[in-house]
């Protein structure tokens, strides 16, 4: 199974993201910090991040920006309440490889995250 992290500002969101997933035996850490969730990749290996485009202090895209420097291999879905043409065409263009718009349901998010780590 895949090691994946999540960001989300929302804990509630990203503890029920790992939920799901670790029940599908994946290993999932789940953030709300940008730079916990950075540091945790700089020293453990991730197949896959998913990642909420409105954080904190720093973008979904910025976060997914550094994350290819530290583990260009990464793979990565985006989440977004706010869906906008510009968002989606910069997290593909940044490697992004599912574009998801919250709220996401169990079925999505388990068909989205076998595909991405399949692909």
């Amino acid at each position: 199974m895949a090691s994946i992290i999540v960001l989300d500002d929302v804990a509630d969101a990203a503890i029920m993201i790992k939920r799901i997933l670790s029940r599908q035996g994946h290993a999932v850490e789940a953030f709300t910090e940008e730079q916990q969730a950075l540091d945790f990749a700089r020293e453990n290996p991730v197949d896959l991040a998913i990642l909420d485009i409105k954080l904190l202090k720093m973008t979904g895209v910025e976060v997914l920006e550094e994350l290819k420097k530290i583990a260009p291999t990464v793979r990565a879905i985006m989440l977004t309440g706010y869906p906008t043409l510009e968002t989606a065409r910069q997290a593909l263009e940044l490697g992004a490889n599912a574009y998801c718009v919250k709220p996401i349901d169990r079925s999505e998010l388990e068909s989205t995250v076998a595909a991405v780590l399949k692909a």
